[in-house]
């Protein structure tokens, strides 16, 4: 090789590496713990998501995002995309009644039973509607049943927001907790109350949804050691091997298979026939850790949106 030649090469080698080698300063740079990239993160994710899934009509106003990182403990970053829109939430609204049940016990307000514990479980962990039903009986002192009397059923749906009234007076917003999840229902009193055009139907952010989530991570919500048990009974394999099935599975068909060896999920998914949620707490091997919380409407049975979703962070996380 001529003298010259050499140093010329090396050169061109440099120069070829230079645009990567910026591009992984920046996002390094973007997603420090506390850094202001998080937002460039989820819109990117989201633009690539309405990408992908555009041959089957994914539109922008049937997926919602927000991503709490908590790798800085005094500098969380949270970024959203269609965060503050209030969405059927489907069976993660059980989260909020679980949190719920402990303010109650811790208040003196609910009695602390085994009948009570093994529901909390049967909702959280297998996500049962039965369950659940059960809960919010307790937590609002209320009962399904017959049509009322129109004093009576003020009355009865009064009681039946007391769940409404905790999570406002703690600053939570554009949320509505006040009905039973049903496979077959509602009817009666419970059909009267979610109004003749559904109207009243629990509905949830994915910004409050993240909120308690990390709220429940960091063990500040209502107690560290409540905050705990809340947590465990989240807990799941994503890793664990299933038979397929029609029935989606909380370990592997939502967050969960995006998820590379060695990482860790918690998570409460919600799932009908026209809705598909998950809200992730996620563990890496790296150290990282963040709240993901994807609802999609629209697309049920489309198991690849979520973890689509859940892929793009957790490529720059890592």
């Amino acid at each position: 090789m001529n003298s010259w030649a050499q140093p010329l090469l090396l050169l061109l080698l440099l120069l070829t590496a230079l645009p990567r080698t910026l591009a992984q300063q920046n996002e390094s740079a973007l997603l420090k713990p506390g850094g202001g990239g998080l937002q460039a993160l989820v819109d990117s994710t989201v633009a690539a998501t309405l990408e992908k899934f555009a041959g089957k009509n994914l539109q922008s106003t049937q997926l919602a995002v927000t991503c709490i990182d908590l790798r800085a403990a005094d500098k969380l970053a949270q970024a959203s995309y269609r965060g503050d829109a209030p969405i059927y939430p489907a069976s993660v609204i059980k989260l909020f009644y679980l949190v719920a049940a402990h303010r109650w016990m811790a208040d003196g307000k609910l009695k602390d039973t085994e009948e009570l514990r093994r529901a909390m479980r049967d909702m959280i962990v297998d996500s049962g509607n039965d369950p659940t039903h059960y809960i919010v009986d307790l937590l609002t002192g209320t009962t399904s049943g017959p049509e009322l009397p129109e004093e009576q059923m003020k009355e009865w749906a009064d009681k039946r927001n007391a769940v409404n009234r905790y999570f406002l007076s703690v600053g939570y917003k554009k949320l509505n907790i006040n009905q039973k999840p049903w496979c077959e229902g509602p009817y009666g009193r419970e059909r009267i109350f979610v109004g003749k055009n559904y109207e009243n139907r629990n509905a949830l952010t994915t910004e409050a949804t993240a909120r308690l989530l990390a709220e429940i991570v960091q063990g500040r919500a209502i107690t560290a050691a409540r905050s705990h048990e809340t947590l465990k009974l989240m807990e799941r394999d994503p890793f664990k091997k299933i038979e397929p099935s029609c029935e989606p599975n909380q370990n592997v068909d939502f967050t969960g298979p995006a998820l590379p060896p060695g990482a860790k999920l918690w998570s409460k998914a919600g799932w009908t026939s026209t809705t598909r949620h998950d809200a992730a707490y996620v563990e890496l091997p790296n150290g990282a850790r963040f709240v993901l919380v994807t609802f999609t409407t629209g697309h049920a049975n489309e198991r690849e949106i979520i973890p689509f979703v859940a892929a793009k962070v957790i490529a720059a996380m890592k």
